[in-house]
């Protein structure tokens, strides 16, 4: 059994809002939200002074804030329902804070001398600032084939972003997802606020509803750094 953690903690949100009618990625239609059961109509169904709201939502599964499973890029791939806890949450995680001013491909040299072996490797680009305007898809920062290999034979946990797409996304053959997934290794994009972690001694959880046949789905990613 695990040891209790320390009162004295901090949590931060690392999540965009999904809001209606927002755009994730062009091309992609955005989230509707509505109301199923307003409280004005539950009011006939329940005793007087009592109401509820039930909402509903449409969107495609690659909305805000999402972790990629295997299955979003094999079939024979793990799907959502079917990934471990343990490669969700509570993993030791490690910030790789990348110069974009030097150019958007961001190669294997930006790990050089980090330990990235059973950890969630978060690479922070900056990129979030950009959230809700036109500029978040255009010229968007992105991992080279060659970090995703040293990512791959690092064993590193997971790999999120704070960008549009871990991939450069002008290359259909996207050799990024295709090297990470394909080592079962999850990747998270459209992070935000990463600026606000430490570069290690921190603990990473990004868990998604238990759905089968997905191979994304829109999480609630957030760090723990403890103040003591």
């Amino acid at each position: 059994m695990s040891e209790p953690r320390s009162r004295k903690s901090r949590l931060i949100d690392l999540s965009h809002v999904v809001e209606h009618g927002m755009v994730t990625y062009e091309g992609l239609p955005p989230p509707l939200i509505s109301d199923y059961l307003s409280r004005e109509e539950s009011r006939r169904q329940y005793a007087d002074g009592t109401e509820f709201q039930i909402g509903r939502i449409e969107m495609v599964a690659n909305t805000g804030t999402y972790v990629d499973s295997p299955f979003h890029r094999y079939a024979g791939g793990q799907d959502i329902s079917e990934l471990d806890l343990a490669s969700l949450a509570d993993l030791e995680g490690i910030i790789v804070r990348a110069d974009i001013s030097r150019g958007r491909a961001i190669s294997r040299e930006v790990f050089a001398g980090k330990d990235v072996a059973g950890k969630a490797v978060l690479i922070a680009t900056g990129w979030d600032v950009h959230w809700r305007t036109e500029q978040y898809f255009r010229g968007h920062p992105f991992l080279t084939r060659d970090a995703a290999e040293y990512l791959a034979l690092s064993r590193a946990a997971l790999v999120g972003i704070d960008s549009l797409n871990i991939d450069d996304t002008a290359d259909g053959r996207r050799p990024v997802h295709s090297i990470l997934l394909g080592a079962g290794i999850s990747i998270v994009e459209h992070l935000c606020n990463l600026r606000e972690l430490p570069d290690d001694s921190f603990r990473f959880f990004a868990v998604p509803v238990k759905v089968k046949g997905l191979g994304t789905f829109p999480v609630r990613a957030f760090g723990i750094v403890e103040t003591q």
